[in-house]
């Protein structure tokens, strides 16, 4: 096994500390291997579309466009 060093913030070691039954490196394993298996299930879908990256682009942009206006009608 490989062994990783993790730097993380002074207040975020602190509160970890209160909860020192905790097996931090395994918490951080797991976390690790959830994102990578859902990084390869989005490559496996990724690899598989048909969508051109202009495509992808438009969709991004209506995307953003109605997260946008949908904000603007929250602050009025």
């Amino acid at each position: 096994m490989v062994n990783m060093t993790l730097a993380i913030p002074d207040e975020l070691a602190k509160r970890m500390k209160t909860f020192s039954e905790i097996r931090w490196s395994e918490v951080a394993r797991q976390a690790l291997e959830k994102r990578v298996n859902d990084l390869e299930i989005m490559n496996n879908i990724a690899s598989k579309s048909k969508l051109t990256q202009k495509d992808v682009d438009e969709i991004s942009k209506r995307i953003k466009r109605s997260s946008a206006s949908k904000l603007n009608g929250y602050r009025s």
